[in-house]
């Protein structure tokens, strides 16, 4: 109860000074959000969602909030590794946009960061935002929707299909009186029959000790596409925990790929609601773990019209004694007849000491559906080894291209081919050490 005492009271003083000239529903979500957070808690163990997850090292490192960079800002050679290309971005340092940084974008998209969205255009905000990422139950989400500042607003207009893709990214620097957390805020809305790619990456400058606490909410309108994607590359000291929401109206498409690299500790719950007839959506992942990390991924597909599919496929590569949990839940609601849902987690182990639970999930209300789950855990398959060798391959070589296989499998479905290579080329580093 410390830690929640020291969160509750860190947000009066955020409420007192940070938060001022916020409109007054704005104020009165983040009162909810603190309330409802104060009530929850930290979650624990004991608890069916986070039974294979402590978040213990949260509770125990006294977190400041983090502060505005000021006039320490990184350069564009500090972010030109994370970067994908000349292409419309956001660029936020601890959870504040860097205008220097970022590029606009024309075509009347709307691109800006959520503080100024907010002063700009607060009806359109207002329509969308807080409206799917719930937070009675989730107790991160409630934090982040109390100390919401600053994050990414896109709005794409109805029937405009833009071509090049939006990079969000989100750099984390070091908290001058100890470890810091930022709770960025994005709100992605693609309109009626628009077209939109957006890739959100989270990353670090520093090997330092900090938490990430971000909420995305991803909105897409009748007959719309959405092509999302989420890498996460934080320090191997930080701590990673965010909720993606994605809503989808009649025939609309949603391609969602996460993938997670970097953290000591990380939770990503990811939820696709198809609202409407018709809808499609691919989520697609791959978590990538050595060392002592720990990454956790909670998934949920709800099925909550008729006629709709959906396809779910997370690898994940454990090594060391890194532990990967996957719990993936499809939903479907009474009426929501001739869904197609098929859901795939595979996982490879490459130490005898790494982890893996998974637990495929379906909870189906409905009689005429198609609805299929598998899971795998283990290691390499011996035959595919004893085969490569005796063509002459080492075991260590072996080892690796079957290993970057399992990978590029995920790494695959991706159309963005500067983002697929920049992966590929982590992943192959990875494998190589």
């Amino acid at each position: 109860m410390v830690a929640v005492e020291r969160l509750v009271e860190a947000y009066r003083a955020f409420a007192a000074n940070g938060a001022s000239g916020a409109p007054a529903w704005l104020k009165e979500l983040r009162d909810g959000g603190i309330a409802r957070f104060g009530e929850l808690g930290f979650p624990t163990t004991k608890q069916e969602a986070w039974r294979f997850t402590s978040v213990a090292p949260l509770v125990e490192t006294p977190f400041e909030l983090a502060p505005a960079p000021g006039t320490r800002y990184p350069v564009p050679a500090d972010i030109e590794p994370f970067l994908l290309g000349p292409g419309p971005r956001l660029v936020f340092v601890n959870g504040f946009l860097v205008r220097s940084l970022s590029t606009p974008v024309s075509d009347g998209v709307r691109l800006d960061g959520l503080a100024q969205a907010l002063v700009d255009t607060p009806d359109l905000v207002r329509e969308h935002f807080g409206k799917y990422a719930g937070f009675q139950d989730r107790p991160f989400a409630a934090l982040n929707t109390a100390f919401v500042r600053d994050g990414a607003f896109v709005h794409v207009p109805e029937k405009l299909a833009l071509e090049p893709p939006i990079q969000l990214l989100f750099l984390a620097t070091p908290g001058e009186r100890g470890p810091a957390v930022a709770h960025p805020r994005n709100l992605i809305v693609v309109e009626r029959e628009a077209r939109a790619t957006v890739v959100e990456t989270y990353a670090a400058l520093s090997d330092g000790v900090y938490w990430t606490n971000a909420v995305t909410e991803v909105v897409v309108g009748d007959g719309a596409r959405a092509d999302c994607y989420r890498v996460q590359r934080e320090s191997e000291r930080a701590y990673h925990v965010a909720v993606t929401d994605v809503h989808q109206g009649r025939d609309s498409r949603v391609n969602m790929h996460a993938v997670a690299f970097g953290a000591a500790l990380a939770r990503h719950d990811l939820r696709g609601t198809l609202a409407g007839p018709g809808g499609y959506l691919i989520l697609n992942g791959l978590y990538l773990l050595a060392g002592a990390q720990h990454t956790d991924h909670h998934t949920a597909i709800d099925h909550a019209a008729p006629h709709c599919e959906s396809h779910e496929y997370f690898n994940g590569v454990l090594d060391d004694e890194s532990r990967g949990v996957f719990n993936g839940r499809i939903i479907v609601r009474p009426g929501a007849q001739k869904t197609d849902s098929k859901q795939t987690n595979n996982n490879l182990l490459l130490s005898g000491r790494a982890h893996a639970d998974s637990q495929p999930q379906l909870e189906i209300h409905a009689d005429d559906v198609k609805c299929t789950h598998g899971s795998t855990v283990g290691p390499l398959d011996p035959r595919a080894l004893f085969y490569l060798r005796s063509r002459g391959m080492g075991e260590a070589e072996a080892r690796r291209l079957l290993t970057y296989g399992f990978a590029a499998e995920i790494l695959g479905r991706m159309e963005i081919a500067p983002l697929r290579a920049q992966l590929d080329r982590i992943v192959r580093a990875r494998l190589a050490e």
